[in-house]
């Protein structure tokens, strides 16, 4: 699936349900010969020149969280439902309550992920520094559900869910970047990068100021805002009449779905990366970046809306996830996909004619300590932030980097972050004439039968490339 039909796909699936991007391997912050330092700080620069192998120069892909799959999704054959090979929802009525609820966080529960592909990439050493030039397609995601909607979803009393806000958002562009470093003096070493933003799509929903009331049995009152902005070109809303579940209140239309006609570019934006590097001693160095300071700004703003005025809902229904079910996933897609449409209300279509938004920027704040007794050994602590609204998390990670040959360098790592706690590594062979890497910033824990993790935190990243 390309960039673009990926970025339609995830911001159609977000527009039905209702319910930035500076992807790097922290791991190899201080992996002196790992080939893409600078994406993490334009400061640094290479001591050979390199160029990406198409498609298989940088692949990153990330996803970070306080919840996953493993917290909505059980074993039916633990609770006493067919066997122990199919799966369930956490609405099943036999999953209980206690269990249904236990792995999600109190507060917001958030998920964010980032991938990135590299089209072409090259370094080269003139003008008096180091150079490069990349063309990268990048793809993010997030969302934010507070706990209060799980347990409404769930319905575990015959009380007012005070939900609060939920939040949800998807965009993909093709970042062309020029970057350049040099070496000041002794000390101070230097970099930026100018990117060009050639925008796919961007896709934000937003549910503000939820509330839920029982009116009777399995019918409630919805009160609350909500909006759907898609920015993707050739975009439109699919439209239904729906008729008030209240007596006389007449018809109206409801988005029951999106179609996409005649796609293309659908936006363009501008975004510079600043860094910097300072030698304190032979011991000690000291480095900060900026990075993705920017904006995309979109051609179309497709919004749909709610009115904002209190609705009825009939509540939300379980399907299994065995693929022989009568009530599967599969089969039983179009009618998640109505219950959700049902749950937005979204009635109100316009076109908003455009509208610019920010695309995610990361602050990089490092600490390097070389080894005085063995310098083939450094130590060294990253500060990550990424400000991005709702999608916000910091990154605090302690690693260990060895250097044993002059063909082969790597490290690991330790992290607190926003979401969890973790261990990476980093593992970089640059025999003469060729570069491989491959790295975690999360290891990979349990999954399930199909390879997913259960966790929502999971990180790869892996390149080969050509150097001289």
């Amino acid at each position: 699936m390309n960039t673009k039909k990926y970025i339609m796909a995830a911001v159609a699936l977000l527009s039905l349900s209702n319910a930035t991007m500076a992807q790097s391997l922290n791991s190899a912050y201080f992996t002196e010969r790992y080939l893409y330092r600078h994406t993490m700080n334009p400061a640094y620069g290479n001591d050979a020149g390199y160029s990406a192998i198409p498609v298989l120069g940088n692949i990153n892909v990330k996803t970070q969280g306080n919840f996953g799959v493993g917290d909505v999704l059980f074993k039916t054959g633990d609770y006493g439902i067919n066997s122990g090979k199919s799966l369930a929802t956490f609405l099943h009525p036999n999953i209980p309550v206690d269990v249904a609820l236990d792995g999600l966080a109190s507060g917001n529960n958030r998920v964010v992920g980032d991938v990135s592909i590299p089209v072409a990439s090259v370094g080269f050493n003139g003008f008096g520094g180091y150079n490069t030039v990349e063309i990268t397609a990048k793809a993010s995601f997030g969302a934010s559900i507070p706990y209060e909607f799980f347990e409404f979803a769930k319905n575990v009393g015959n009380k007012t869910y005070n939900i609060g806000d939920i939040n949800a958002n998807a965009q993909a562009y093709v970042e062309l970047a020029f970057g350049h470093s040099r070496q000041l003096n002794e000390k101070w070493r230097v970099g930026a990068k100018f990117k060009l933003l050639f925008g796919a799509g961007r896709g934000d929903v937003k549910f503000e100021n939820l509330t839920a009331d029982l009116k009777e049995s399995n019918r409630w009152l919805i009160s609350g805002k909500a909006t759907a902005d898609a920015s993707v070109k050739g975009w439109q809303y699919k439209m239904e009449e729906k008729e008030y579940k209240s007596d006389n209140r007449g018809t109206y239309n409801r988005v029951k779905g999106v179609d996409v006609k005649n796609s293309g570019i659908g936006g363009f934006g501008m975004a510079v990366d600043l860094g910097a590097t300072y030698k304190i001693n032979e011991d000690w160095k000291v480095s900060a970046a900026l990075l993705d300071i920017g904006f995309i700004r979109w051609n179309t703003d497709m919004r749909a809306e709610s009115t904002g005025k209190p609705f009825e809902f009939d509540g939300f229904r379980d399907a299994d996830v065995a693929k022989s079910s009568p009530n599967s996933f599969r089969n039983q897609g179009n009618d998640y996909k109505d219950q959700f449409a049902d749950f937005a209300n979204l009635q109100q279509v316009s076109d908003e004619g455009g509208r610019t938004t920010g695309i995610g920027t990361t602050m990089n704040l490092g600490v390097e300590y070389n080894l005085p007794v063995y310098r083939q050994i450094t130590f060294g602590f990253l500060s990550s932030s990424r400000f991005r609204g709702p999608y916000s998390w910091t990154d605090a990670r302690l690693s260990a980097n060895w250097v044993p040959l002059k063909w082969i360098d790597g490290g690991v790592s330790f992290s607190v972050n926003s979401f969890t706690a973790s261990m990476g590594w980093i593992v970089n062979i640059r025999p003469k004439g060729f570069n491989f890497f491959i790295g975690m910033d999360h290891i990979l824990g349990k999954t399930t039968k199909e390879f997913i993790p259960k966790t929502s935190n999971a990180s790869l990243a892996l390149g080969m490339n050509v150097t001289w």
